[in-house]
């Protein structure tokens, strides 16, 4: 069994004090620090949102919209965020205590100005793959382990995605934190990814 870590979108703009701030995520930064540092895992990936700064996912790219509000982009739901994670900026960069110099590759999604990319494989469309999955295969991966940011948006369409794949998935629930715009959403978050096949599980517990 050849195993892959998949540490996603562990960026400044994504920890307390950053624009899209998830509470309590700098939390997972040790988690996947140990993990990494454990050589339990064949390939390390980290996922990076890498954002044009006219992505239309941004609510201020939409005048007279607010955060929050959901609107149609070319067919798909879109809810319209705060400027993040932008090319080049600080706010893209990696948590600085995130052991970077232990990732093998780095895949960066969210690139197209038209669609979001959710997860680390394909856009919120499926129009396009990020190269996720052909860069695991060329490594012969069949299980992911997933943490990072957020549970209830990136690191949970990362999961559905492994799962229709075919990667044998984990969850890693302690190496991840959720935005919840509403209560409950990192629960429904986690209730999905057991539908679609993951297994959920904790960091001590990858390294048995």
């Amino acid at each position: 069994m050849t195993r892959a870590l998949i540490v996603v979108d562990v960026q400044v703009d994504f920890l307390p004090g950053g624009a899209l701030a998830v509470p309590d995520g700098d939390a997972v930064v040790p988690v996947a620090n140990g993990l990494m540092a454990s050589g339990a895992f064949d390939v390390i990936v980290a996922t990076q949102d890498w954002h044009p700064a006219n992505h239309a996912s941004f609510a201020a790219n939409h005048p007279g919209c607010a955060v929050g509000e959901v609107i149609q982009l070319d067919g798909v739901d879109q809810i319209l965020w705060p400027v993040h994670c932008v090319q080049e900026s600080a706010g893209a960069e990696f948590a600085p205590a995130l052991e970077t110099l232990r990732f093998d590759h780095v895949v960066r999604k969210g690139t197209e100005p038209r669609i979001d990319s959710y997860s680390g494989f394909f856009d919120n469309n499926h129009a396009k793959a990020t190269g996720l999955e052909a860069l695991l295969k060329k490594h012969e991966v069949d299980e992911v382990h997933v943490l990072g940011l957020a549970t209830d948006y990136c690191v949970k369409f990362t999961v559905l995605d492994a799962c229709t794949l075919g990667f044998t998935t984990h969850f890693i629930e302690d190496g991840c934190r959720g935005v919840e715009l509403a209560d409950g959403d990192c629960a429904r978050a986690i209730d999905d990814m057991k539908m679609a096949g993951a297994i959920v599980t904790r960091s001590e517990t990858c390294l048995s």
